[in-house]
């Protein structure tokens, strides 16, 4: 039934689903006070009877008392007379009620009895005879009037509950659309917007207001990253364009100038190429798998083995001096680091002119990795610049390289919750720092 149901509900409206809910519960909520109200109609009617009984009964009480005999004809038939047991003393015969419900009468508690197929309460009072003996005056009436006026009242109730639901639930409709149609307007003029603008915001600080908000904060993500796209499928073109005209340029030559001599020369100049153009697209790969959020698992990496580890896969430039603990772990994956710490040593062996320092310092949540070298360094307003993609300083103009490689590393880091940064080194190098969260 649920399964059934509950695709059917999904399939809903909005609108149609707040309908639903609150018609239902206005449904049972006015059945429920239909019901209170018939009981205690009801029980007013008992209480009201059982009141007009008692006074009956005590007419007989007081005369029964007063000497007059308990076989008097001109007691009212609805009137009998028993002793303490229930066994009627007023020569009428048997008495149309339970011993039972004697029991309970003669404690004081007044009874309903069907007989005959008809509704009759019973109350009973006690009277003391002049020679001291006592008896049970009953007195009795009919309920039949009391039950058709409780069944109406049921059915006017129950009427009146339907009407009142459907009248609610019409206007949960009539609400929930006015509710809705501004959010109807701004779906339409979101929709609508070309790129560049944005929504117009509510003048009240309701929940419209903050739905805009999020709306505009969402539309300027999607006009950034479109514009990074835009920008980084350019700049991808266009260092792409390099390798492969350099190396058919250099192909086409050798094709159209056949020279034993310029062979070796020609497949250097193409090894050459092509490698470049195999690091450029192993970096834009990496580059997408990030940005597309494609990674593995965190787990403690030990940075300093990971330290290590790069230190002897450095083959130009000079040779790095590691400062670091014993180990120091950061949460990641062991190929992320990897790829971060050749970056940012290649990085700094591409432009040291003497001396290449990696530092790995735990620092309480956060294990920090720096990388400082002797050549020229980063200028003040490019620190910030240096981690966006394609992005050459002009003393790295010439080495040949796209540019890709800090902005891996910064992609690499943040992804992970760290933060990367660049500064002067204590020789007035570069000093660049990766910090990852610990484990």
């Amino acid at each position: 039934m649920i399964r059934t149901v509950r695709p059917w509900w999904r399939r809903r409206t909005l609108r149609t689903r707040i309908t639903l809910v609150v018609g239902g519960v206005a449904v049972v909520a006015l059945l429920l006070l239909a019901r209170l109200g018939v009981t205690l109609l009801y029980t007013t009617l008992l209480a009201a009877a059982d009141n007009e009984l008692h006074n009956q009964a005590a007419v007989v009480v007081s005369r029964v008392e007063g000497g007059m005999a308990v076989t008097d004809p001109s007691v009212l038939p609805s009137i009998r007379i028993t002793d303490t047991a229930g066994t009627p003393v007023d020569g009428r015969g048997s008495l149309p009620v339970p011993a039972r419900a004697v029991r309970d009468l003669a404690a004081g508690r007044a009874e309903s009895v069907v007989s005959d197929g008809a509704a009759r309460r019973w109350v009973a009072d006690p009277a003391v005879l002049p020679d001291g003996t006592t008896r049970l005056v009953l007195a009795s009436g009919d309920l039949v009037g009391g039950a058709t006026l409780l069944a109406r009242a049921a059915v006017g109730f129950v009427v009146a509950a339907l009407i009142v639901a459907v009248v609610v639930a019409l206007a949960a409709w009539s609400a929930t659309r006015a509710a809705l149609r501004p959010v109807d307007r701004m779906r339409a003029a979101a929709a609508a917007l070309p790129p560049g603008r944005r929504l117009p915001l509510p003048v009240a600080h309701d929940e419209l207001r903050a739905l805009a908000e999020e709306l505009n904060s969402l539309l300027a993500r999607r006009d950034e990253a479109a514009a990074r796209l835009e920008r980084f499928t350019g700049d991808a073109a266009h260092e792409l364009r390099s390798p492969v005209a350099s190396i058919r340029a250099q192909a086409e030559v050798a094709v159209a100038h056949p020279d034993p001599a310029l062979v070796d020369e020609t497949l250097r100049a193409v090894v050459l190429e092509s490698q470049r153009l195999s690091g450029l697209l192993s970096d834009l790969m990496a580059l997408a798998r990030a940005d597309a959020g494609q990674r593995v698992d965190p787990e403690p990496v030990d940075l300093v083995a990971a330290a290590r580890d790069a230190v002897e896969r450095v083959t130009s430039g000079p040779a790095p001096e590691l400062l670091a603990p014993g180990n120091a772990l950061v949460a990641a994956s062991p190929a992320e680091v990897g790829l971060v710490l050749d970056n940012l040593l290649g990085n700094a062996a591409r432009y040291a002119a003497t001396r290449v320092r990696i530092e790995v310092l735990p620092a309480g949540r956060w294990t920090r990795l720096v990388v400082s070298d002797d050549g020229p360094g980063i200028p003040p307003a490019d620190r910030l610049r240096v981690f966006d993609r394609f992005t050459r300083l002009s003393q790295e103009a010439d080495g040949g390289h796209a540019g890709l490689g800090l902005a891996l590393v910064a992609a690499l880091v943040r992804g992970r919750g760290g933060e990367v940064t660049a500064g002067e080194s204590a020789w007035g190098g570069a000093r660049l720092e990766a910090r990852w969260p610990a484990p």
